[in-house]
């Protein structure tokens, strides 16, 4: 999957097609189509999640890279469980990804259309009323070895299932009591082939039609025929609708005038599947209602919105859904791959901060209480242009708790009594004191600076291995730190028979730092602005922070912390 804008892989030679490139090269070439015309249908029942990310990447990425179109169609044919709120959280999303859809449709503004096909299909004898209850269909519809069972009213006449038709759709009869069903083949291999319901009664409002519609289409019987009204030409689904796609064609034979011409396609591929995740909506839906999480926002969340929050940038999902490829087969991805493509983003493009997160204040013991310097600090070593930022340097400062050791190993470079350390872009510091409250939790460390030693202009002399981040107590700000993890601790959270995937919840997986401190200049961040915590990861400032009260979320450690916790690596 290789986003181009280009009508051919001719700047991409180098790189293999995956096989739905091969297929639309072979159709182009061929003749079969002008056009690549693609589509993206989410059902507006929840927010769009990282695997629809990969989804949106490649219908969207492969009509942009054939000059093509892709549009965005809602799914809307359950009017229980879809809202406009998920319609236009979806747009939103989709957006910031950087992508934009040809035209914007609903399976509700073919409602007439497929209410007319399907009085087609009664009409030829390809459908027919089912008074049958669900449990019922299901009980008789046999098991992938054994035939299923015919209905009872299979074989009504046209007339009354005509008639019948009418009167649901009238609402003549309650949720449930009948049901429009195809007449296929009840002893198919295919479960799906064995006479698929094609529209149920649901006394609900629709978000967009309201009242007008009492009966709604099934996926099976609006998706193919969907695709056919806007000339969609390729339309990729995940391996799970592969069982459907004779079903997709068998209700495209029955509406079409001229099977010869032109018909959509349907293809699949590999869904993609991450450790340490949940992908299904129903069990995102009850994180929230059930108040695991905060919200669909939720910055554990692996919803898009979520991720955004987190800090996630368009560029590292896109980049992830590209080094992910893909395949016929369904695999697992390790999480840490998309950390990785969100860490090599973000070093690019990241200013540096410095952040002080378990304070513990440093006096200067010889450096003037009256005096005060600006140090010279580099936003971002990997962008020449990103310029430098002044830091303000005084004699109390707060460092690391963590920089600090009373009685250090060996191989500790840090801060200890007797010991030396550099403060990055300022002096070197040796440590002569220290003070403890009466818990023995110490307080305050007292230090010297060696004035010749100036980070730039250092005719000192002294050499030191270790280098800590600091900021001026006058000059640092309060901050609310949100320090989040995975949501769960397990690989595999949905895929214990014997156990609820609640049960793998991660206890750790938010922790929050009331009294951070981090440089004055960051309380004037916007949401959504990254910033490197320097030797701390990459953090960016939240939604509910304020001048007042700046509030930062972990996006990503600066190294993978799991990798050490699993034994990998």
């Amino acid at each position: 999957m290789k986003v181009t804008g280009n009508n051919s892989n001719e700047e991409n030679s180098k790189t293999p097609l995956n096989f739905i490139e091969v297929m639309i090269e072979r159709d182009l070439g061929n003749g079969l189509h002008d056009e690549v015309i693609t589509r993206f249908p989410p059902e507006p029942n929840g927010y769009l999640h990282i695997g629809h990310a990969k989804a949106i990447s490649l219908s969207f990425g492969l009509a942009q890279q054939y000059k093509g179109k892709c549009n965005l169609r809602f799914d809307d044919t359950n009017p229980v469980t879809e809202e406009d709120e998920y319609v236009q959280a979806i747009k939103k999303d989709i957006s910031w990804l950087g992508f934009k859809w040809a035209s914007e449709h609903y399976a509700s503004d073919y409602f007439d259309q497929l209410y007319e096909w399907a009085i087609k299909l009664i009409k030829k004898g390809k459908a027919y009323v089912d008074d049958q209850a669900a449990e019922e269909i299901a009980a008789t519809r046999g098991t992938p070895t054994r035939p299923g069972k015919e209905s009872p009213y299979r074989n009504r006449s046209v007339e009354e299932n005509l008639r019948l038709i009418e009167a649901m759709k009238n609402g003549e009869y309650e949720d449930g009591e009948r049901v429009l069903r195809a007449k296929i083949d009840m002893a198919s291999p295919n479960m799906h082939m064995r006479d698929p319901a094609m529209y149920r009664i649901k006394k609900a409002s629709h978000h967009r039609t309201g009242d007008t519609w009492c009966i709604y289409p099934m996926y099976d019987f609006a998706h193919g025929q969907s695709d056919y009204i806007e000339g969609i030409t390729h339309s990729l689904c995940t391996l799970e609708f592969e069982v459907h796609r004779p079903l997709y064609d068998w209700f495209l034979d029955q509406i079409l005038d001229d099977p010869g011409g032109y018909r959509p396609r349907q293809t699949e591929f590999a869904r993609l599947n991450l450790n340490y995740t949940i992908m299904s909506k129903r069990k995102l839906l009850q994180l929230v209602e059930e108040k695991y999480v905060s919200g669909w926002d939720d910055p554990r969340m692996p919803t898009i919105s979520g991720m955004r929050r987190r800090g996630y940038t368009p560029a590292s999902i896109r980049n992830f859904s590209e080094k992910v490829g893909i395949a016929k087969r369904n695999n697992i991805i390790d999480v840490a791959l998309l950390e990785h493509s969100v860490r090599e983003d973000l070093n690019r493009v990241a200013q540096r901060a410095f952040a002080v997160l378990d304070p513990v204040k440093v006096v200067l013991t010889n450096y003037p209480e009256d005096k005060e310097e600006e140090m010279a600090a580099v936003n971002n070593p990997e962008d020449e242009t990103a310029g430098k930022r002044p830091i303000k340097f005084s004699r109390e400062l707060y460092i690391e708790r963590d920089d600090f050791m009373e009685d250090p190993p060996k191989k500790f470079f840090r801060l200890g009594p007797g010991r030396m350390v550099r403060l990055k872009y300022g002096y070197i510091i040796k440590c002569i004191d220290y003070i403890k409250d009466e818990s023995g939790k110490i307080t305050e460390l007292h230090c010297e600076y060696i004035p010749e030693s100036r980070s730039g202009s250092d005719t000192s002399g002294i050499k030191v291995k270790g280098t800590i981040h600091w900021l001026a107590v006058r000059h640092a700000v309060s901050a609310e730190v949100r320090m989040y993890d995975r949501l769960f601790n397990d690989e595999d959270p949905a895929g214990h028979k014997d156990k609820d995937f609640l049960e793998f919840l991660n206890p750790d997986s938010l922790k929050v730092i009331k009294h951070a401190f981090v440089e004055d200049r960051l309380k004037h961040a916007k949401p959504l602005d990254h910033f490197q915590f320097e030797r701390k990861g990459y953090f960016n400032a939240d939604y509910d922070a304020t001048p007042e009260n700046p509030v930062f979320n972990l996006t990503v450690t600066l190294r993978d912390s799991w990798a050490k916790l699993s034994g990998k690596n």
